[in-house]
């Protein structure tokens, strides 16, 4: 790991697994995996931190988590583990056939990630994560995962360093962010760029630091761009009048953006952008007997709509049926239910109780892991798209192409659960979820 203004830090692999014994409400039916295991009631959690608040509209913004806590609380073996079916990078890779397939795609049971990813990948966040590249290395060596101390740099955007955010929020957002960048992109280089604060003006200075990093390798500009890669922004808030002021912050030569489409009904600035791709979320829904992959759906609680300000982008004129004079989002989609979450090792304190292993959801699981799955497509194709629009274009070109896209038809979503899964595009899930590398 190197720090801006600091000297390199020497990785300490964690070894403590922190066991959490707060009780939280609103129970839900966790997914178990079987051999005489039985599914028991969990609890979804949304962090402090992913609370929207209807002052910080065009102000600050939020992350898009949800994290569940099994009955008993988080489980103190390292996973995969026999009686879960929470998703890890390679049974991620094989639901998505970024690696050859296992029938069932079991967490237990599959071993193989992705191998991929070159150039680099920014992620954009708030506050200061002081152990994210501990944190980076012990989920590595869990999962196999190469790591050196190359593969991360933490820089702070204003040069001096952040502040920690007090409730643990933003500190588990950045341990997603880069531990499924890195999970789908192994060998792209990661910059995590921490903003001042959850301020829109902090974030996109951060964001205007890592577009430089992806092109230039520095913070700083350089005449003309020397690399190509990715910046993930798995924050966002409500849509405000004059947003589309500061779109140009994501319409910058060789770099494409994501974000986060959000966890509630409707749309989300910046991942509404024309110059942004919308990542949004789905269900990958599992046998509670086995565990194997049955089906992969919407998720209802993602967000998605259409623009109240953002105009409709070319890439999306062959939609004007179905979106009008408008932007519609997502673009693409990826696992962001809860119930079918991901494991993230995170150290740092969460919400009063210990760090450790995490199950966590949300669209701030989709957009970085969709950057690094796009990172690696452009590595294996040699063709990194010299924009946002360009990478836009490129994806819904091929949204009809079976070998490159899930077309999702099965699902609800949005206010009421008032709007239904259809073919090629949708509110719920945009084209679909990934197939492979090709047409990225």
């Amino acid at each position: 790991m190197k720090h801006t203004n600091a000297s390199p830090a020497i990785v300490t692999v964690l070894l403590l697994i922190g066991f959490a014994t707060c009780a939280y409400s609103q129970d839900i039916e966790a997914t178990l995996v079987g051999g005489g295991v039985t599914p028991s009631a969990g609890t979804v959690v949304r962090p402090k931190s992913s609370v929207r608040k209807p002052e910080d509209k065009g102000l600050r913004a939020h992350t898009n988590l949800e994290v569940l806590i099994p009955a008993g609380g988080r489980p103190l073996e390292a996973p995969p583990f026999f009686g879960y079916g929470y998703e890890t990078p390679a049974s991620l890779a094989c639901i998505y056939k970024l690696v050859s397939v296992v029938p069932g795609c079991n967490p237990n049971a599959t071993t193989a990630s992705p191998t991929g990813g070159s150039q680099a990948i920014a992620i954009v966040d708030a506050y200061d994560d002081p152990l994210a590249a501990d944190d980076l290395a012990y989920f590595s060596a869990q999962f196999g995962l190469p790591f050196g101390p190359s593969t991360l740099s933490v820089v702070y955007a204003s040069g001096n360093k952040p502040p920690e955010d007090p409730s643990g929020g933003w500190e588990l957002e950045e341990s997603v962010d880069i531990e499924y960048a890195h999970a789908m992109a192994p060998n792209a280089t990661i910059y995590l760029v921490e903003a001042d604060s959850n301020s829109d003006l902090d974030l996109l200075t951060a964001v205007t630091v890592a577009t430089h990093l992806v092109q230039c390798r520095s913070p700083s500009p350089c005449p003309s761009p020397k690399g190509a890669g990715e910046v993930s922004m798995s924050w966002g808030g409500g849509e405000f009048s004059g947003e589309t002021i500061f779109d140009s912050y994501f319409n910058q030569r060789n770099v494409v953006f994501f974000a986060a489409s959000g966890d509630v009904p409707g749309t989300s600035w910046p991942c509404i952008s024309p110059n942004v791709v919308c990542a949004g979320g789905t269900t990958t829904a599992r046998s509670p007997q086995t565990g194997n992959l049955l089906y992969e759906l919407t998720w209802g609680e993602a967000g998605g709509g259409l623009s109240a300000f953002e105009r409709r982008p070319a890439y999306q004129n062959t939609l004007s049926s179905k979106v009008g004079p408008y932007r519609g989002v997502p673009d693409l989609s990826f696992d962001s239910n809860p119930d079918t979450g991901a494991w993230v090792w995170d150290s740092n304190d969460f919400e009063g109780g210990p760090g450790g292993w995490f199950i966590v959801g949300g669209t701030s699981l989709a957009s970085p892991s969709l950057a690094g799955i796009v990172n690696s497509a452009a590595t294996l194709h040699k063709n990194f798209a010299i924009s946002s629009s360009a990478e836009n274009a490129t994806i819904y070109a091929n949204r009809a192409v079976a070998a490159d896209f899930h077309d999702l038809t099965l699902g609800y979503c949005g206010p009421y659960s008032g709007y239904k899964a259809a073919g090629l595009w949708d509110v719920c899930t945009g084209v679909g979820s990934i197939v492979g590398y090709a047409g990225k």
